[in-house]
């Protein structure tokens, strides 16, 4: 789709053309939707979250789902929230979706430089707060300026991590780290991992909301312990995978 010579959208709003009606997201938790898979971002997926929580900010859009009519009144409603961007792969429409929804952008620091006419990006280093109970961690290793969230209490009152393509299912209750030709560091995305281990809280399960491509699934969205999977990684095995 061009963003070129702009017209008035059928929603009202400006595009360069009108946008497909499209599907709202579908809700996995009361307080978690997963959008349809935004072929602009290679069929990834993207996760609303609420978070009445943090000041002036209803919920968090991590990564970019399709844009059409349908995403955008759904957001529209939600009143005002932050995108928060895994990696490159997950851009998407973003510039559209800022442009028309006014929310600020993080996203890792080395990746910024991909969204040159994006307002109200804030980048971030190694680690980022964005309010009690929502982390964000540099995980470089499938794009440089991979990340994860980690949200305290949006899993049945337990953690939950929303991984980018940092770990893809590949079977039902099971992810594991895809090694693509278009992956950036296949050494620094297992040492992401191993690091990731340590990281996350031991004293609870931790459930897992991938961006991957969420087939492998079988209708379900989420992992409930992402502890498990990381530990039952082979990692001989994976430092001499070869690409997919």
């Amino acid at each position: 789709m061009s963003e070129e010579n702009p017209k008035l959208a059928a929603s009202g709003s400006v595009f360069a053309e009108p946008l497909p009606e499209g599907r709202p997201p579908r809700q996995v938790l009361e307080n978690l939707w997963l959008f349809a898979p935004n072929r602009d971002t290679l069929g990834g997926s993207a996760w609303w979250l609420e978070t009445p929580e943090l000041p002036e900010c209803s919920g968090l859009l991590i990564d970019c789902p399709g844009l059409n009519q349908a995403n955008l009144a759904f957001l529209q409603q939600r009143g005002p929230g932050r995108m928060v961007l895994t990696s490159r792969d997950g851009h998407g429409r973003t510039r559209r979706f800022q442009e028309e929804l006014q929310w600020p952008v993080s996203l890792q620091e080395q990746e910024a430089y991909l969204l040159p006419t994006v307002t109200g990006l804030e980048p971030f280093a190694s680690e980022h707060c964005l309010g009690r109970g929502y982390s964000l961690r540099w995980t470089p290793g499938p794009t440089p300026g991979s990340a994860v969230l980690l949200a305290d209490t949006a899993f049945h009152g337990g953690p939950l991590l929303f991984s980018g393509r940092l770990l893809s299912p590949v079977a039902a209750g099971e992810a594991r780290p895809l090694r693509t030709r278009r992956s950036f560091h296949w050494s620094r995305w297992l040492r992401s991992l191993e690091a990731l281990q340590l990281w996350l809280p031991r004293s609870t399960p931790v459930g897992l909301a991938s961006g991957a491509g969420l087939g492998a699934l079988r209708g379900e969205a989420l992992i409930a312990d992402v502890q498990k999977q990381l530990e039952a990684l082979d990692w001989a095995a994976l430092r001499c995978q070869e690409p997919i």
